[in-house]
C-alpha cells in the first residue's frame, strides 16, 4: 500500500511537472492585471525606508501617497516601477531597504532609525492591510485594486541570507532557513485572508555572483560597504556558502508553491505564479550581449557602475550604467532592473519562460 506521505510527494511532483517553464494558466493573460503590489527589499523599495530615516523611525501613517522613486538602490527607478509602467497598472510599493521576512528571525539593527529595519512580517504586510481598509475624509478608498485583477507580489531574502544574517550566523538563536521558508509563505496567507488571490512569488537572486559574495576570480571584493567587516575572511567560503543556501533555497521554493496550491486547501482559488528571477540574473550573467546595452564601455557582469570604498565614500560612477550588471557590490542595476520588469509582465500575461504556474 502506498504511504499517505508518497502519494503526496507524488502529486506534488506531478504538480511541478504540469506546472512547467512557459506554460500558460488559465487566469494569466496580457492585460488582466491592473493592480501591482509588492513587498521586499531594496531590490524593491522606492523611497519607503527614507520615509522612516525622515521622520525619526516612525512609519508612513495610513494613505500615505509614496512618490516615485528615481534614484533608488539601482541607481535610478525600481523593478516594481518599471513593471507598473510597462503592464499599465497601478503600484502599491510596501518594500522597505534592508529588509528580511521577519525581525523574528533575522532582525538587523539600523541605527539611522535607532531599531530593526522593518521587515515584511511585522510592517510591509501590515502597513499594506491598513491601506486596503483606509477611507480618506472625503470618502475615497485608497487602494482600489479588484481581487480579480490585482497581483501581489513577494522578492525577499538577500539581507535574510546575508551578512549580518544567516550568512555570518546572526539569527535569532535557534532559528534556520526553513523558518525564513515558512515565513514567506505565512504572508501569502495573510494576504490571502485579506482578499488576495494572484501571487508571484521571486525565488531568491543568484547571490553568490554579487561582487559582495563573489568567488575573487569572478569579481568579488574583499570587502565592501554592505559588507566591511568581510576583510581578511575567507571569500571563497563565503561565496560558496552563498551559493549551496541559494541553491537550496530555490529548490524548496519550486516544491513549496505547488504542495501550498495543490496539495492544501488554505488557497482555493488563487492563482501562483513562480518567477524564477534566479535563471534569470544568471542568464544575463552569462549572456550579457543578449540582455545589456551601454555604449562607451564593454559589458560588464563583475564590476559596478557605482564603485565606493568600504565606507560608502570617494565614489565613481560609470558614464554607461546600462552596460553593467550590477550598481553596486550588492544590487542590480538600472538595466537588469529593466530585464526583470520585463519579464515580470511575461509572468503577469502567462507566457514567461522564466515562470511556473499552479491553480
Amino acid at each position: 500500500m502506498v504511504s499517505s506521505w508518497s502519494l503526496r510527494l507524488l502529486v506534488v511532483n506531478l504538480a511541478v511537472a504540469v506546472g512547467h517553464a512557459g506554460r500558460a494558466s488559465q487566469g494569466w493573460k496580457d492585460g488582466k492585471i491592473k493592480t501591482i503590489v509588492t513587498f521586499g527589499d531594496s531590490y524593491t523599495d522606492e523611497n519607503r525606508l527614507g520615509y522612516f530615516i525622515s521622520n525619526n523611525g516612525s512609519a508612513p501613517p495610513a494613505g500615505w501617497e509614496q512618490p516615485v522613486g528615481l534614484n533608488t538602490a539601482s541607481g535610478g527607478l525600481s523593478w516594481a516601477r518599471y513593471a507598473s509602467f510597462y503592464s499599465n497598472s497601478s503600484l502599491y510599493n510596501y518594500a522597505v531597504s534592508g529588509a528580511v521576512c521577519s525581525n523574528e528571525i533575522t532582525p538587523r539593527f539600523f541605527s539611522a532609525i535607532n531599531a530593526p529595519f522593518p521587515d515584511i512580517e511585522g510592517y510591509e504586510l501590515p502597513a499594506f492591510i491598513a491601506d486596503s481598509k483606509y477611507i480618506s475624509p472625503n470618502g475615497t478608498k485608497f487602494f482600489t485594486g479588484k481581487p480579480d485583477s490585482t497581483v501581489y507580489a513577494i522578492w525577499i531574502g538577500t539581507n535574510d541570507l546575508g551578512n549580518d544574517a544567516f550568512l555570518t550566523d546572526s539569527q535569532v538563536p535557534g532559528k534556520t532557513v526553513k523558518d525564513y521558508i515558512d515565513c514567506v509563505y505565512a504572508q501569502v496567507s495573510r494576504l490571502y485572508d485579506n482578499g488576495a488571490r494572484y501571487f508571484v512569488i521571486l525565488n531568491l537572486a543568484p547571490l553568490n555572483l554579487l561582487p559582495q559574495y563573489a568567488l575573487p576570480e569572478d569579481g568579488g571584493l574583499p570587502a565592501a560597504q554592505y559588507f566591511p567587516e568581510k576583510q581578511g575572511k575567507n571569500i571563497s567560503e563565503i561565496s560558496g556558502r552563498m551559493q549551496e543556501t541559494v541553491a537550496a533555497l530555490n529548490s524548496v521554493y519550486a516544491y513549496r508553491t505547488p504542495f501550498e496550491s495543490q496539495m492544501t486547501q488554505n488557497f482555493e482559488g488563487a492563482k501562483f505564479a513562480d518567477f524564477d528571477v534566479n535563471a534569470l540574473m544568471t542568464d544575463i550573467y552569462y549572456h550579457p550581449a543578449s540582455y545589456l546595452n551601454g555604449t562607451g564601455e564593454p559589458l560588464n557582469v563583475q564590476g559596478v557602475s557605482h564603485a565606493c570604498d568600504v565606507k560608502g565614500q570617494n565614489c565613481t560612477l560609470s558614464k554607461s550604467p546600462d552596460s553593467f550588471m550590477w550598481y553596486d557590490p550588492l544590487h542590480p542595476s538600472e538595466q537588469t532592473d529593466r530585464i526583470v520588469a520585463r519579464e515580470f509582465v511575461g509572468v503577469l500575461g502567462g507566457r514567461s519562460k522564466w515562470a511556473r504556474y499552479w491553480g
